[in-house]
């Protein structure tokens, strides 16, 4: 009792995670919660939307970290405006440097303009864009490298959870984003079911938390059981200020990426009640 046996990575036999550490790791954890503007926002919402930030009742930076990623011409604008305890995240970049890649962004333009944070991966990207699991590999590769936090984004089609394939499908996902990291603290795993974004149908608690347990302990079997421990694991899909207690209250669930409800005066709920609930 009180240990929880995995496995090392391969070649450095059985490892065990002291469950008592474990939870006090998770406690002290800093919990996060992204809001996702996706393609929206005149300049007059925008400044809504930053207005309402700067004047909501946060929680502390300590407790809960608090990012928005505004498209990428409003960056600029919600960075110089934005209250300092709230990041500023882009929702994309490219693999390269600077060069001859029109219409793309790349992390050196980034860091010029202060924004430290990027997210890739979103399934928007995979199936609208066609972004490969090996793309998004080189994404992460490129953004650590250039000293960026990476939201790093993976999930399953509905057709994939009917067939009870969710793992199959996340591992693989999974498995093009570990090889390409170098830094795990500048790391957040965010697990999307593509069949709850935007489509109001949630994933239960109990589902979220089954996923997010199984991907931690892949983590400790695949890299080491001190990034399980420690590695965020946000859950996205139709998180609102309804449902975000009851998803807070999983062990294993470390915060939100938020998408529509980030738009919305309810997303600084959502922030408070992570860190109620998460502190209760």
């Amino acid at each position: 009792r009180g240990v929880v046996k995995t496995h090392a990575p391969r070649g450095q036999g059985c490892r065990a995670i002291n469950f008592a550490a474990f939870c006090r790791k998770l406690i002290a954890m800093k919990f996060y919660v992204g809001g996702n503007w996706k393609c929206n926002g005149t300049r007059g919402k925008v400044a809504e939307l930053v207005e309402m930030m700067n004047t909501a009742q946060l929680p502390s930076p300590d407790a809960v970290e608090v990012m928005i990623a505004p498209p990428a011409i409003h960056l600029d604008y919600v960075k110089s405006h934005i209250t300092s305890g709230v990041k500023v995240a882009a929702q994309n970049c490219n693999e390269y440097a600077y060069g001859a890649y029109t219409g793309s962004l790349n992390c050196e333009m980034l860091k010029d303009f202060s924004i430290d944070t990027v997210i890739i991966g979103h399934s928007e990207r995979r199936d609208i864009f066609g972004e490969s699991n090996e793309l998004i590999g080189r994404k992460v590769k490129k953004a650590l490298e250039t000293g960026m936090t990476v939201v790093a984004c993976f999930g399953e089609h509905l057709e994939d959870r009917q067939a009870g394939r969710t793992n199959e499908v996340v591992f693989e996902q999974l498995r093009a984003i570990v090889p390409n990291v170098t830094d795990w603290s500048r790391v957040v795993l965010a697990y999307e079911p593509v069949w709850a974004i935007g489509t109001g149908v949630v994933a239960t608690p109990e589902q979220a938390q089954e996923v997010h347990r199984d991907i931690r302990q892949w983590l400790a079997q695949e890299v080491s059981p001190e990034v399980a421990e420690t590695t965020r694991i946000i859950y996205g899909g139709s998180v609102n200020a309804g449902n975000c207690a009851t998803l807070s209250g999983m062990p294993d669930v470390n915060g939100f990426l938020v998408g529509g409800a980030s738009l919305k005066p309810e997303f600084p709920v959502i922030c408070t009640t992570l860190a109620q609930t998460k502190s209760g």
